[in-house]
């Protein structure tokens, strides 16, 4: 009986700490008859060591021997040019590859006969897709870094606190977005002892909200039937007109806030703008804004830029919290790995991996069988 072999690369993006595969992933991945090959040092700024890995099972090679033997490369972020160049015609890419970003990776690849596989594409409302769905694992890993960072950075306390120095009041927390980010955002946040409160676009999140012990805010939505929000799973963008008045019902909230956590983002496009240069001038000294919107398209948080902290001349900080898993890469990377291992018992079949475009989920991971 044939045998697929996977390989995990070491990623070259600068930052990145996750890696594809950990121990635990490969000894799933051998039980179920997969061959894994692991690149040297793959995972050692998630502290996964080499030999972690030769003993769940894996063999750990050379970047040319990995391209030169692996049926399937699995990969975090999309791939570098060299490491692009280095796939082979015949052989399938498995990662977070930005499709809607990159199309000129994506189509360079598919000329040269790489398959493509790309997580971000995933349909997130099919239940036996869940399993697999990388951009929920990883987005709840930065929900959950960002009450954290944003309570480090906070020079008063989270909770109330009565001390014989009297008392001190709780944070008085905003999470903007109430997606898989924005939920673990606010349940930590809670945990943490801030008084919290959420909005969202899709009225229908209030329940979520409430559920954590968040306040739901008010201001002005589009109709829950609207085109967009059920069928994708994502909360549709909104219009131009619409985000003028959601940011004039937003400013008053996001002024006296101490904390705020931009969470809300729309894939391969630019994100919505919820916070303006002149509300950060409303906003007390000592503020806290948490952006984990940035990025090279720009921010929820306008002048925030990824992987940079500013602090403004009225005392406000602003976070460009945009690689914020790569931050927690040893659970970002446990649970990516998961992702992938859930992925690999759907298409390897009898020893043989089945890419069938004509599959709901595999169709939509090959971008509707182009690939």
């Amino acid at each position: 009986m044939a045998t697929v072999t996977v390989g995990a690369v070491r990623e070259k993006a600068p930052g990145e700490r996750r890696v594809a595969l950990v121990p635990e992933a490969v000894s799933l991945l051998r039980r179920a008859g997969l061959d894994v090959l692991v690149e040297s040092g793959a995972g050692s700024r998630a502290w996964f060591a080499d030999a972690d890995y030769t003993a769940a099972g894996a063999a750990v090679v050379t970047p040319d021997e990995l391209y030169a033997r692996a049926d399937v490369v699995l990969c975090v972020g999309p791939p570098d040019p060299e490491t692009a160049r280095s796939l082979r015609t015949g052989q399938t890419l498995i990662g977070l590859l930005e499709p809607l970003r990159q199309p000129a990776l994506t189509q360079d690849l598919y000329g040269r006969g790489v398959r493509t596989l790309s997580l971000d594409l995933l349909p997130r409302t099919l239940s036996r897709a869940q399993s697999m769905d990388a951009l929920t694992s990883q987005a709840s890993v930065a929900g959950y870094k960002a009450a954290l960072v944003a309570a480090e950075s906070y020079d008063r306390f989270f909770p109330m606190l009565t001390t014989a120095a009297g008392t001190m009041r709780p944070a008085q927390v905003l999470v903007l977005g109430a997606g898989v980010a924005g939920l673990q955002a606010i349940a930590t946040a809670r945990r943490l002892g801030a008084l919290v409160t959420a909005y969202d676009v899709r009225p229908e999140s209030r329940g979520e909200v409430e559920s954590l012990g968040a306040r739901f805010l008010d201001v002005q939505s589009p109709p829950p039937e609207e085109p967009g929000t059920e069928r994708t799973g994502y909360a549709r963008e909104l219009t131009a007109d619409e985000q003028h008045a959601q940011r004039e019902a937003l400013d008053a909230h996001i002024a006296r806030s101490d904390v705020v956590v931009t969470t809300a983002q729309v894939p391969g496009r630019r994100p919505p703008l919820l916070v303006s240069a002149a509300v950060l001038e409303r906003m007390p000294p000592g503020s806290v804004v948490v952006d984990l919107a940035a990025s090279d398209l720009g921010g929820n948080v306008e002048g925030s830029v990824p992987d940079k902290t500013d602090v403004l001349a009225g005392g406000v900080t602003v976070i460009g919290a945009g690689h914020l898993p790569s931050a927690m890469a040893t659970a970002a990377s446990t649970a990516y790995a998961r992702n992938l291992v859930a992925l690999l018992r759907h298409l390897v079949r009898d020893g043989e991996l089945v890419l069938d475009p004509a599959d709901e989920i595999t169709g939509a991971l090959m971008g509707g069988g182009r690939s």
